[in-house]
């Protein structure tokens, strides 16, 4: 892990593409703002954790458990239209 000192208004790059900013410090909290592509996804890592969570059990869902009607599901029955 690279750990470096910022003070505000100050930036880090990485790569070409995505900078962080430290935009506020009061007491123990840092704000930072991130200028990133759209196509980079920028998450807390809270978050992040969450959703590679729902993913992980979205891919060991068994495919026929989206595809099987419930037991205590009716199916629908269209209105009948007449001519």
């Amino acid at each position: 892990m690279l750990v470096l000192s910022r003070q505000k208004d100050e930036t880090i790059m990485i790569g070409d593409e995505i900078q962080i900013t430290v935009v506020d410090i009061r007491g123990d909290k840092v704000r930072i703002g991130i200028s990133a592509p759209t196509r980079v996804p920028v998450h807390r890592k809270e978050v992040y954790d969450a959703i590679k969570r729902e993913n992980q059990a979205a891919a060991g869902m068994n495919p026929d458990d989206l595809t099987k009607p419930k037991d205590n599901v009716k199916p629908e029955v269209a209105p009948h239209k007449k001519k």
